[in-house]
């Protein structure tokens, strides 16, 4: 097997890093639409599999104290 073979996240973020050298006024107006809605995607690419449980641990109170109290 190869060690080096590319995941399929190390394959996305590459081709936004090319996508990003390639268009920068593109980009620009990415970013700023990207910033005024957030983007998902990027936010779970930044937590990591241990953030991301934890967010969805979270939630998950956050629905079961919100059914305790309101209903």
């Amino acid at each position: 097997m190869d060690k080096h073979r590319e995941t399929p996240e190390d394959r996305g973020a590459r081709h936004r890093q090319e996508e990003m050298k390639n268009n920068a006024t593109g980009n620009l107006h990415d970013a700023y639409h990207r910033s005024q809605s957030g983007s998902l995607v990027d936010l779970l690419e930044g937590l990591g599999w241990k953030g991301t449980g934890i967010l969805i641990v979270v939630f998950i109170l956050g629905l079961l104290l919100y059914a305790v109290w309101f209903h």
